[in-house]
C-alpha cells in the first residue's frame, strides 16, 4: 500500500512553496529579460555591452554554483560590509529571497535572448507604419511590437519556464523548505527515499504538464488570424 507515513501535508506545503518560488522567480526573470532585450537593441554601446556581459556570464556558469555563490558568498560579503555602515549585528539572508533572486537573475539572461529574438521577428514595416501614422515610440511598442513579440516569444518563454520550475529544486540546498527538502527529510526519517522522491517527481510532472497545456492554449490564442506557411 502506497503511504506517505503522515508526511503528506508537509510535502503539499513544500509543493506550494515550490510554486511560489517559481512564480516569483519568473516575474523577476521577465523584468530582467525585457530590460535586457531593450538594452541590447537600444543601439547604445554602454547598454549593449552591459547586457551582453550579463547574458554571457550568467549562461556560462552552472546554476548550482551561482546559487551557492550568491547565498553563501553574498552573506559573507554583506556581513563584511555592514560594519562599515555602522551595523554590527549579524545579517542573515532570507533563503526565499536568495533563492528567488538567484533563479530570477539566472533566467533573466535566457529571457533576454528570447525577447530579443521575438522583437527582431516583428516586421519593421509595421513599426515604420505606426510611426508614420503618428504613434509615439511607446504606443508603437504597446500596440504593435508587444502583441506580436508575445506570439514569437511564447515557444522560447515556455521552454525557459519549464526549466525554471525544475531549477527550483536547487533552493533545497540553501535550507528552503520546498518539496525536495521536505521529501529528503521524510526519506531520512522513514528510510523510504524512493517513495518520497517519486512523489516529488510526480508533482513536478504535474506542474510541467499543466504548464504545457496552458502554453499551448496561449500559442493558439496569439496565433489567431496568423497564416502558417
Amino acid at each position: 500500500m502506497f503511504s506517505l507515513h503522515g508526511y503528506g501535508p508537509a510535502i503539499f506545503q513544500g509543493t506550494i512553496l515550490t510554486l511560489e518560488v517559481s512564480i516569483a522567480s519568473l516575474f523577476i526573470a521577465m523584468m530582467l529579460g525585457i530590460f535586457g532585450a531593450l538594452a541590447k537593441l537600444s543601439g547604445a554601446r554602454s547598454l549593449t555591452l552591459v547586457a551582453q556581459i550579463y547574458t554571457t556570464v550568467i549562461r556560462g556558469i552552472p546554476d548550482l554554483v551561482l546559487m551557492l555563490l550568491i547565498f553563501f558568498g553574498g552573506q559573507v560579503f554583506i556581513n563584511q560590509v555592514g560594519p562599515a555602515f555602522g551595523y554590527e549585528d549579524y545579517i542573515d539572508i532570507n533563503p526565499f529571497i536568495a533563492g528567488v533572486s538567484t533563479i530570477g537573475f539566472i533566467f533573466g539572461a535566457y529571457m533576454t535572448e528570447t525577447f530579443r529574438g521575438a522583437i527582431l521577428a516583428v516586421s519593421k514595416g509595421q513599426l515604420e507604419a505606426g510611426t508614420a501614422y503618428g504613434m509615439s515610440a511607446f504606443m508603437v511598442f504597446r500596440r504593435i511590437t508587444l502583441p506580436q513579440m508575445v506570439r514569437h516569444a511564447l515557444p522560447g518563454f515556455g521552454n525557459n519556464w519549464l526549466v525554471l520550475v525544475k531549477t527550483t529544486a536547487l533552493v533545497s540546498i540553501i535550507g528552503l523548505d520546498d518539496m525536495v527538502r521536505k521529501a529528503g527529510l521524510a526519506a531520512g526519517a522513514t528510510r523510504k527515499p524512493f517513495t518520497f522522491y517519486l512523489v516529488v517527481a510526480i508533482n513536478y510532472l504535474l506542474i510541467t504538464s499543466v504548464s504545457i497545456y496552458l502554453l499551448k492554449y496561449l500559442e493558439r490564442r496569439y496565433s489567431v488570424g496568423v497564416r502558417e506557411v
